[in-house]
């Protein structure tokens, strides 16, 4: 290509918005430690690292986000959560 040929470069730019909900985890004075590492692992598919680690977050800043994701999926996980007996909810 010579340099007196312009390039014409045709540039698409698509933003896409996409807002993820969390679902966030809560302290309290009623679980273990274990039951909620267990309970992690079971609804929300952490691994034991994961699960041990997010429990440590909970503990010692009052919460913790578990998941992420849209709001149909996390809406079953967050009522297992609840049902489990964990303070959760989606935000």
């Amino acid at each position: 290509m010579s340099t007196k040929e312009k390039v014409r470069e045709r540039v698409s730019l698509k933003e896409s918005v996409h807002l993820d909900n969390e679902i966030v985890v809560y302290n309290d004075d009623v679980n273990t430690f274990d039951h909620v590492i267990e309970t992690l692992m079971r609804v929300c598919e952490h691994a034991p690292e994961q699960a041990e680690q997010c429990s440590l977050i909970i503990h010692y800043n009052g919460k913790c986000t578990v998941k992420t994701g849209a709001y149909e999926k996390l809406k079953l996980q967050c009522t297992q959560l609840l049902a489990a007996g964990l303070n959760a909810e989606i935000i």
